[in-house]
């Protein structure tokens, strides 16, 4: 069970910390600061829980994984079941964080949890189609980049940066369009506290980056020397 609690608690940590940049101090830190959050608690996570889980705490990086042999079909499942109860208990918390704010010049409002949408709900007016295709194409890019930094110990040491840097800039492009998902359980969580329009939409944040992981997979395999593919 010591896998599957520490992807519940690295979960809850990027989602209450990411999202709870963006919630709490997201115009002050524009863009760049709300990235770097995100990013910075994947480095952090990284190398608390990377030995004992392999610090996925995102079901389309499991995904990616499952498909490329490097979890069970078992603990895929519960890898997913426990990152969504952590997203919840991320933005639990942060639900509490500012219900309990009070008074002062930049109070945070309990509509804003870090969500993501599209249309009406996206900072540019992006479409459904377009932020279907925004998902799936940034969370290729990212999974990928975790199959590829994962693949070998030589890159042990560093991986966690890696991976941490280029969750950054994948959100640096994406935060604008979407508000950036490409994880279905830190969409999801935030989603169920504020129902509405971003539970309705946030289906596209769900099946999207699972698209997106299966192609980075799919690529990932070709990429591989066949030998190791075998193996």
């Amino acid at each position: 069970m010591k896998k599957y609690f520490a992807e519940l608690i690295g979960t809850m940590v990027l989602t209450l910390f990411g999202c709870g940049s963006a919630a709490v101090a997201g115009g002050a830190l524009g863009t760049l600061g709300i990235a770097l959050a995100f990013g910075l608690s994947i480095v952090a996570m990284a190398y608390v829980i990377g030995g004992v889980s392999g610090c996925h705490i995102n079901p389309a990086v499991s995904l990616g994984v499952f498909l490329n042999k490097g979890i069970s079909g078992k603990d895929f499942v519960c890898y997913l079941i426990f990152q969504f109860i952590g997203a919840i208990i991320g933005i639990a918390i942060l639900y509490f964080f500012i219900a309990q704010s009070a008074g002062g010049s930049s109070v945070p409002d309990l509509q804003h949890l870090g969500q993501n949408g599209f249309e009406a709900n996206s900072a540019v007016g992006l479409s459904m189609g377009g932020a279907f295709v925004v998902e799936v194409v940034l969370t290729f890019v990212f999974v990928l980049t975790v199959l590829g930094v994962t693949s070998s110990q030589k890159f042990g040491s560093v991986a966690g940066i890696v991976i941490g840097l280029t969750l950054a800039f994948v959100h640096i492009m994406g935060i604008p369009l979407t508000g950036t998902s490409v994880n279905p359980a830190r969409s999801l969580a935030p989603a169920l506290f504020l129902g509405g329009e971003a539970l309705s939409q946030v289906w596209v944040f769900i099946v999207a980056p699972l698209v997106g992981a299966v192609i980075a997979a799919l690529m990932f395999k070709a990429f591989k020397p066949k030998a190791e593919a075998a193996a």
